[in-house]
């Protein structure tokens, strides 16, 4: 049986910053408990709980609850009023649609001196006859019953025919508990009858898939499993059919039972869905030859940038933002990479060799995305390379085209990456010499050395 867990409080106690011992209001309706307990051991603090729409049997475990103003155990499996004698504030009490038949146990209600509203409605009991005047009479401190105001004068035509009232409650509760008596015999009886059409099923089943089973199965080669997978679905419907359509009583032990059928056709079900993902075929990453495939199985953007100045190489993977960190795992081989998000593989084949030993990956604070650096297996620095190589090849090239051609072609280079001298700039300037003011043009000295009359040629000088 599912009961009260911690987990499940601290839950439900988000509105106190999950602290439960300071707790004074929780809802935990719709939560399939079938057992009421610890609340008052960690909630002492309580004001009001909400338990509707949830299996419990037995009103426990909330004597010592003495702030309690509000119990709602609406839709339950109750039989009877009980263990409410400490909730000494209690104000509100909502006891709809549960299956209580003895009302005499209401009495247990004289304690509870604040109670003013109480509801029963949808529960055997309320189809007593004498049933409101029985319970108006008992207890006078309530105001409202089943929603309708108790006024004065039914109080007072209450109190005058209580004790014949209250026999003839006594004469019906003895007949509804042996009725109740015969239901629960029939439930027993039931519930025995499909444990063993159950265990009949399983044993076939295990015959007819032993190797000496006398029972032939129709030969499909590969439709094998799809002709039993088909078999079995005929056979649980044909289960449904006889659940659902089968009348029974609605009593404690049918409402259990039909959440019992349903959450167990509910994990037959997840685990037919989880046996077709172990089936599925796998994702094929490399194939029988050796060769690794790009795959990208959780469809991520991605950027693969070459950082040429670092010499590494880093990929960004956009991973979903709000993700688990522990949902990601990440391989860096030297060729190529693989992570895994939430167990869907994403490999890309790298452009060159890196090292994995020296590589990181780190999430991003802003964007979430995964951020894999991986440093690049030869330790060259490539733009020098480059530069020397291209220098030489420039060499050449004018070498041959001047010989040839006569005239020499200019190398295209990008300016942004090396810095050449331009020689057509040098050109010019010594063409432009002479062409400004003629106090800065300079002096040429053949010309002065020709006008001399005394100027001699001497070899040795």
């Amino acid at each position: 049986f599912l009961s009260v867990t911690e987990d499940l409080v601290r839950r439900r106690a988000e509105h106190n910053n999950c602290e439960i011992f300071s707790l004074e209001e929780i809802s935990l309706h719709q939560q399939e408990i079938e057992k009421l307990e610890h609340l008052d051991k960690w909630c002492r603090d309580l004001k009001i709980l909400y338990l509707q729409n949830n299996l419990i049997p037995k009103i426990e475990n909330v004597s010592k609850l003495k702030k309690l103003e509000y119990l709602n155990v609406a839709l339950n499996n109750i039989e009877r009023i009980e263990n409410l004698e400490g909730c000494e504030e209690l104000k509100k009490l909502d006891l709809t649609a549960n299956f209580i038949g003895e009302l005499s146990s209401i009495e247990s209600l004289k304690c509870n001196i604040h109670l003013k509203e109480l509801f029963l409605m949808g529960n055997p009991c309320t189809e007593f006859e004498g049933y409101r005047q029985f319970v108006v009479a008992t207890l006078q401190q309530l105001k409202y019953l089943d929603s309708k105001e108790i006024e004065r004068s039914e109080r007072i035509k209450a109190l005058q025919n209580y004790p014949e009232v209250k026999w003839k409650i006594r004469e019906q509760e003895e007949a509804y508990l042996l009725k109740r008596a015969r239901e629960k015999e029939e439930a027993q009886r039931r519930m025995q009858e499909r444990k063993d059409e159950k265990q009949k099923q399983m044993d076939s089943k295990l015959g007819c898939d032993s190797p000496d089973s006398p029972q032939e199965k129709p030969n499909y080669g590969e439709g094998d499993r799809e002709w039993e997978r088909c078999r079995t679905v005929e056979n649980d419907d044909d289960e449904d059919r006889k659940f659902w359509e089968e009348p029974t009583p609605y009593t404690p032990e049918s409402r259990l039972e039909t959440h019992r059928y349903m959450e167990e056709k509910r994990r037959a079900k997840d685990n037919v869905r989880e046996s077709k993902k172990r089936e599925k075929t796998a994702w094929t990453l490399v194939t029988a030859e050796g060769k690794v495939l790009n795959v990208n199985v959780p469809k991520l953007h991605f950027s693969l940038k070459d950082d040429e100045e670092k010499n590494q190489i880093i990929l960004d993977l956009a991973v979903y933002r709000h993700l688990d960190t522990s949902l990601l795992d990440v391989d860096v081989q030297p060729t190529y990479i693989r992570v895994l998000v939430k167990g869907k593989p994403f490999q890309l084949v790298l452009p060159e060799e890196v090292k994995p030993d020296s590589s990181s990956a780190k999430r991003s604070q802003t964007t979430g995305h995964l951020v894999v650096t991986m440093p690049k297996a030869k330790e060259i620095i490539l733009a020098k390379q480059k530069v020397f190589a291209s220098i030489k090849h420039s060499d050449c090239n004018t070498q041959q085209k001047t010989t040839r051609s006569g005239q020499v072609e200019k190398l295209e280079v990008d300016p942004s990456k090396y810095s050449f001298p331009d020689v057509t700039k040098i050109i010019q300037e010594k063409e432009r010499t002479g062409q400004g003011p003629i106090k800065l043009q300079p002096q040429k000295i053949t010309e002065v050395k020709k006008s001399s009359d005394d100027f001699e040629n001497n070899e040795d000088v």
